[in-house]
């Protein structure tokens, strides 16, 4: 398997990678980033939204925020494929460019079939994680690019009311001090609700348990500590991680790849 990872300073708002004959397993997760995926060669089962699809070349993966998902090859075999991650409050500029809105606007739908579309973003792809095209015209081509994606993907008028403040509150919370280990009655006081209350409007609105939340934002704060060269002993304390080993463990789930092949693959 090779893999191929792009996280460049002067394009803090994407985050690439291409997966090369990979039978990886992933486990269900969610990303605090808008992500495109597409598979290059192979097939894949796409899971999400309670719901499970076959995706291969010539369609493109579409995933919202904290939407949780899996994408695993069909009978373990290998496949490659590309991922794309980019900032939401980056989309939200690109989107306010196409429309008259105030906030981010969801996809409204799990996959787009349109070939020329699928063209396009592989060949973006191609150019954002090679070496030698300059910045300015990788912009370029990433927000052209994803101008279309949005204008197929999305309906404005159909945008989702927002969650409910207790959520959002408790969100925010789960994103903050990932070293320590927080119980559910200490959120709970802090917001002056019923624990098993707030649990269940938390999983009915998110599909996910708190503490598996916060396990997602351990690893994105680990990524960010991995491509920043910080060491992997370190991070996994930083992040709240029992151990490396523990450490490890959920990473490789979450990511398919160790934080050893994340930290020394990175391309910056």
């Amino acid at each position: 398997m090779h893999q191929k990872f792009l996280k460049d300073p002067r394009l803090p708002f994407v985050e690439c990678r291409y997966s090369q004959n990979s039978r990886s397993l992933f486990k269900v997760h969610m990303h605090n980033s808008v992500s495109i995926g597409a598979v290059d060669q192979g097939q894949v089962h796409y899971s999400i939204e309670n719901r499970t699809i076959t995706l291969g070349p010539g369609a493109l993966a579409l995933i919202n925020p904290e939407t949780l998902h899996c994408c695993n090859a069909v009978h373990t075999a290998e496949r490659s494929y590309f991922m794309m991650h980019l900032d939401i409050d980056w989309c939200l500029t690109v989107q306010r460019s196409l429309w008259k809105i105030e906030s981010f606007v969801p996809f409204a739908t799990i996959r787009l079939d349109d070939l020329s579309l699928y063209n396009q973003y592989c060949l973006v792809m191609e150019r954002l994680l090679a070496a030698d095209v300059h910045q300015q015209e990788k912009e370029q081509l990433l927000v052209d690019m994803v101008c279309h994606i949005f204008i197929n993907g999305c309906r404005p008028q159909q945008e989702q009311e927002q969650i409910s403040a207790d959520i959002d509150t408790l969100k925010h919370l789960l994103k903050e001090d990932l070293h320590k280990d927080l119980t559910l009655n200490s959120l709970a006081q802090s917001l002056n609700a019923n624990p098993y209350t707030l649990l269940r409007k938390f999983k009915a609105q998110t599909g996910i348990t708190p503490h598996a939340y916060r396990m997602n934002c351990r690893i994105d704060l680990a990524k960010k500590h991995l491509r920043e060269g910080r060491d992997i002993t370190d991070t996994a304390l930083v992040c709240g991680f029992f151990d490396q080993s523990h450490f490890h463990r959920h990473f490789k789930a979450m990511t398919a790849a160790t934080p050893h092949e994340y930290r020394v693959n990175f391309m910056q």
